[in-house]
């Protein structure tokens, strides 16, 4: 194993315990479609053999604006809400709170053309499910 994910970021080292492979998908707030300009907003994470499902989100409201000074600031914080909904699984998932965390995750990561959207999904190996969600958003989306 190499501990490096498909996209180059170094994954070792966080723990001692086995490594297991997740997947993960960037949110893109993307606020004009046409013109394809984004910025990040969060990150979701998924690890089958540890059944962790995370999602981590920030909205730097700022950095949208400058991409489009008319954008939904308040649609966008509400998808994203609702994400974050869907990754928990609880009641305010609606009827996604009975699949599974990779369903949930499938569902969440299907392309679509919408102003928040999920990115391409990657894969890497971590110990920590958690602590990786914790480390990507810190490296893609802060």
């Amino acid at each position: 194993m190499s501990g490096i994910d498909g996209s180059g970021i170094d994954v070792t080292g966080r723990s001692d315990g086995v490594l297991h492979d997740y997947e993960y998908a960037l949110i893109r707030a993307v606020p004009r479609v046409e013109r394809g300009e984004c910025v990040n907003i969060g990150v979701l994470l998924y690890c089958r053999q540890s059944g962790y499902l995370g999602a981590r989100t920030h909205l730097d409201q700022a950095r949208l604006l400058a991409l489009d000074p008319v954008a939904d600031v308040a649609g966008v914080r509400r998808a994203l809400h609702g994400i974050e909904a869907v990754c928990a699984g609880g009641p305010e998932a609606g009827p996604a709170a009975g699949d599974s965390g990779g369903q949930r995750f499938r569902w969440l990561t299907a392309p679509r053309s919408a102003v928040v959207q999920p990115g391409p999904v990657h894969t890497g190996l971590t110990a920590d499910p958690e602590g990786e969600l914790r480390h990507l958003f810190d490296q893609l989306v802060l």
